[in-house]
């Protein structure tokens, strides 16, 4: 029996021109490019120029996605952008995208959750087509956490960086199996007893400030290798497929040692994890899309190919997709 697939048909990804390497932090906080570089795998990460905003940065990277889909913003049914760091409280950033891309139908709304936003954001996307609402549909990771930074805490300021992911899907019949191409399944969890470790101290009902980004690194890190090898054991498992099956892992751009770590316990070799946190740093919910985007882009990622997305972010959220291109 056929039933409807999110097929990934375009992606796109856009950095700030502005490049902030670790010896430039180096002279603003007591860190050194060594210490960043052993414990996170970071080099440089981009920052947004104080006029960017994060749906500037979003509007880019989903022009990109729609020219490299063949497609233009009246196209597009739905909107999902998934965003810590918003232009405003309301309306939603997905707005912003909406009017610049000329889209003047459908529905465009923001999805909150943290890093792990664009999983949750293309599993809302995904969703709307499989209940046939929507055709094709524009799923938007993108952050500006460099604003939400203390940047003389060395232990969170060297970490992230600024950035935007997105990818169209289309509504495609398939027939249901794991060799459909397309997204063939998605995998949301989050527990918010440890919300305190991976927060923001402010916001508008709390304090009425933005706040500063905090984190409890050790424990995070604990956290995220077991939860996230087993949300990809869990997306592998509901397809009847193990991680040799798998020709790519695209997973958050937290930290060098989170993903080598992870790799690890689920037996993968590292030459089939997608890694780009040395040039962008943790870009937050624009992580996952904008490794999926350079990826593609070079040639790496090919049709026909199986492809796990995962990612762990404040709350805790986690969640795994997994797409045949």
């Amino acid at each position: 029996m056929s039933m409807l697939r999110s097929r990934i048909v375009g992606v796109g990804g856009y950095l700030p021109e502005r490049i902030l390497t670790n010896s430039e932090l180096a002279q603003q906080v007591d860190t050194n490019d060594s210490w960043i570089i052993e414990r996170t795998g970071i080099r440089e990460r981009h920052i947004a120029d104080p006029s960017e905003r994060t749906s500037d940065l979003a509007i880019r990277a989903a022009e990109r996605a729609l020219a490299n889909a063949g497609l233009s913003g009246q196209n597009i049914d739905l909107i999902v952008l998934a965003t810590a760091t918003p232009d405003n409280t309301f309306p939603a950033t997905a707005t912003r995208v909406q009017a610049a891309i000329g889209m003047t139908h459908g529905a465009a709304f923001d999805v909150q959750a943290v890093c792990s936003g664009f999983i949750y954001a293309l599993t809302v996307a995904d969703n709307f087509i499989k209940a046939g609402q929507v055709k094709t549909a524009l799923v938007i990771g993108a952050e500006t956490f460099s604003r939400i930074l203390d940047w003389t805490d060395r232990a969170t300021c060297v970490l992230f960086g600024d950035g935007a992911g997105a990818v169209v899907l289309r509504a495609e019949e398939g027939q249901g199996g794991n060799a459909d191409n397309g997204i063939l399944s998605t995998h949301l969890h989050s527990d918010g007893r440890h919300y305190k470790l991976l927060h923001v101290d402010g916001g508008p009902s709390s304090t009425q400030t933005v706040g500063h980004l905090r984190m409890e690194g050790r424990e995070v890190f604990r956290h995220a290798v077991v939860n996230l090898a087993a949300v990809v054991q869990e997306a592998l498992a509901a397809n009847d497929l193990t991680a040799t099956d798998l020709d790519w892992v695209v997973p958050h751009q937290a930290n060098k040692r989170i993903i080598e770590g992870t790799a690890r316990k689920l037996g993968l070799s590292l030459d089939r994890v997608v890694m780009s946190v040395d040039r962008h740093a943790n870009t937050s919910a624009a992580s996952v899309p904008l490794a999926l985007a350079e990826a593609v882009g070079d040639g790496r990622i090919k049709a026909g190919q199986l492809v796990l997305l995962e990612a762990m972010g404040g709350g805790f959220t986690w969640g795994a997709a997994l797409v045949r291109f």
